[in-house]
């Protein structure tokens, strides 16, 4: 009786102790295993073929494999709603493109790999969701871009980040720098030059380090790696200590890789790949007395630069020392000067004003700076006065008005005459352009004696066809000059300037003398002259009735002496003609009585001969 209260109070929670009943399982897709009968579920699509994500997917499986499929990109709809998936492989697929939010449902993922595929960059978007992420491996694909923000979702999660085997040259360092929990960095095998100072300073959890094969030719030191014991873990060392992996780089071994030379190690196989002396040595059989720099040397600097204002003007500065020194400049008023709107500082040490001003004149200070010292050197800029107006294109110097008497004209169009028309009284202070004709036009200029301690004269012209302004640079002596260079009918502006010492200031200046306005003839076409294809027509049939002509004046002398060599070709004998003889027999008194003939042709010869028979039957008779 003591066992039926007991069985009426465990019966209500027998039910309530059943398994409550799931929603009916999704089929599971073509060739691929499903584990739908226990928890987690999973969904196993190795090497199945696969073109793109299954739609069919159970969207409650916590393991999806997708690995060794041809799975060209993942789309937003290709995993939406599953919630509760924990890993994720896309390895070794072809994939090109990850939509923005293809994973924004996963905010359970744990672990994504897409190792093996053909992404060439990483967006902002394409991990977005990804709040719980712990390791993500991006190696061997062909990443030559990653976003600053690419990492922004799991940035306080992520604890293993693979970018192995890829094409990066430069990195987010700030965004990989907010990566407080993360174990293990492998960025080897890339083509990263240069890793900044303080790169890894907050990875306090660092573990691994990976930065071989790189193109790294120093490594800075850190604030971290000051506070591990070691850099390696050799034998025996504690499991707390960081390994650094930095085997195939080119590295420079000079004084500042000290501090990674005093690091005990006895493992690994780096070598020194410069400077010269110590080229390919093993880098730990190096003494740290080897490891020099060498302070810089200014090599080259401007000499002093003088400068109207207004204009721009370029300091330059050059040194040598290992490492590369670092070039800065400082202004007279002892400012530190950077990139700004009237300046810019180059790296090879130039410094460019942009606008120089008559306050920017004084000394400017080069230093050359590197971990073995620095090196200053002097350059005197003098900014002096803005110069004259110059000539604009299609314009002069003070062009003519309307009506004025003294403005030049282009020749009359009627003068058959190459040589030029005269252009009347100067146009401005004298300078004139005396003669011109279709290519070219003398130009004249009055002597300039209130000018003292000119050194030459420069022409400058244009014409309206073309933006070009040309310049001829004149002796001093010269008072005129000849350009040959002038195309046919057109209007050219010029203007004469001499360039002279000025003596207040010691600088090179320049005054106008004048300026004119011109026009050149157009090009005359000669008369008469027959075009070149038709001359060469006319010679070819007149050559050909030549030779035709001498052919049949050829060929009628054979024929005339043909005809009058009696129808035989000159030379030869002429062939008797055939005859018929009838010989007889004589009684000694008469002679052989030839028989008539017929007819000889007319051009034939009948030749009468005497003869015996002779042949079987006859005998020759006596006399």
């Amino acid at each position: 009786m003591a066992i039926l209260p007991l069985l009426l109070c465990l019966l209500p929670l027998a039910p309530a102790s059943s398994p409550p009943q799931s929603a009916t399982p999704s089929p599971c897709p073509r060739r691929c295993r499903c584990q739908t009968q226990s928890l987690p579920l999973s969904v196993l699509c190795p090497g199945a073929g696969l073109l793109f994500v299954p739609p069919s997917l159970d969207r409650r499986a916590a393991e999806l494999r997708l690995a060794d499929n041809f799975i060209a990109s993942v789309r937003r709809r290709d995993l939406a709603n599953m919630t509760g998936l924990l890993h994720l492989s896309l390895s070794r697929n072809t994939i090109r493109h990850v939509a923005a939010g293809a994973f924004a449902d996963l905010r359970a993922l744990r672990a994504l790999h897409l190792d093996g595929n053909r992404l060439t960059s990483l967006g902002e978007g394409q991990l977005r969701g990804l709040v719980n992420l712990r390791h993500l491996i991006l190696s061997n694909n062909q990443l030559a871009a990653l976003a600053a923000g690419a990492l922004d979702d799991c940035a306080e999660t992520l604890e293993d980040l693979d970018l192995s085997y890829n094409n990066l040259e430069q990195l987010p360092w700030e965004a990989l720098g907010r990566l407080g929990n993360v174990n293990t960095l492998g960025l080897d095998h890339n083509l990263l030059a240069s890793v900044p100072a303080g790169a890894f300073s907050r990875l306090h959890k660092l573990a691994r380090l990976d930065m071989t094969s790189n193109r790294l030719t120093t490594i800075p030191p850190d604030p971290l790696f000051s506070r591990l014991p070691l850099l390696a873990r050799p034998r025996g060392s504690p499991a707390s200590a960081l390994v650094l992996a930095f085997g195939g780089n080119p590295l420079h071994c000079n004084c500042e890789l000290v501090w990674l030379r005093r690091l005990a190690r006895e493992d690994d196989l780096e070598a020194c790949a410069s400077p010269p002396a110590l080229g390919g040595r093993y880098f730990w059989a190096v003494g740290e007395e080897e490891f020099v720099c060498e302070p810089p040397v200014v090599t080259h600097r401007s000499p002093p630069l003088a400068v109207p204002a207004g204009r721009p003007a370029a300091l330059r500065c050059r040194a040598v020392g290992d490492p590369e020194p670092r070039v800065r400049w400082v202004s007279p008023q002892g400012r530190l000067l950077g990139n700004s709107s009237r300046a810019r500082a180059f790296p090879n040490g130039t410094l460019e004003l942009l606008v120089t001003e008559p306050g920017d004149g004084g000394i400017f200070t080069c230093i050359a700076a590197n971990a073995a010292g620095e090196a200053t050197a002097a350059v005197e800029l003098t900014v002096g006065p803005p110069p004259p107006p110059q000539l604009a294109n299609s314009t002069s110097c003070d062009p003519p008005r309307d009506g004025d008497p003294d403005a030049l004209t282009p020749p009359s169009a009627a003068s058959a005459s190459a040589k030029a028309v005269d252009t009347g009284p100067p146009t401005d202070r004298g300078v004139q352009v005396t003669e011109h004709g279709a290519t070219a036009a003398l130009v004249q200029w009055p002597d300039q004696q209130p000018i003292p301690g000119i050194r030459m004269y420069q022409i400058q012209y244009n014409s309206s066809a073309d933006d070009i302004l040309v310049y001829r640079m004149i002796p001093a002596d010269s008072r005129s000059f000849l350009l040959t260079d002038l195309a046919s009918g057109r209007a050219y502006d010029l203007c004469v300037l001499a360039v002279y010492e000025d003596s207040a200031t010691g600088l090179t200046a320049t005054r106008p003398v004048g300026c004119a306005h011109f026009s050149t003839e157009p090009a005359l076409r000669p008369c008469g002259a027959p075009h070149a294809p038709f001359l060469g027509g006319t010679m070819i049939i007149a050559l050909g009735g030549v030779i035709v002509a001498s052919v049949l004046v050829f060929i009628f002398v054979l024929l005339m002496r043909y005809k009058v060599h009696g129808g035989q070709p000159p030379g030869k004998a002429k062939t008797p003609a055939p005859v018929s003889s009838v010989c007889s027999q004589t009684n000694g008194a008469l002679g052989p009585t030839p028989t008539p003939a017929p007819p000889a042709p007319e051009a034939h010869t009948v030749v009468q001969l005497d003869c015996e028979p002779w042949g079987p039957g006859h005998e020759p008779v006596g006399p």
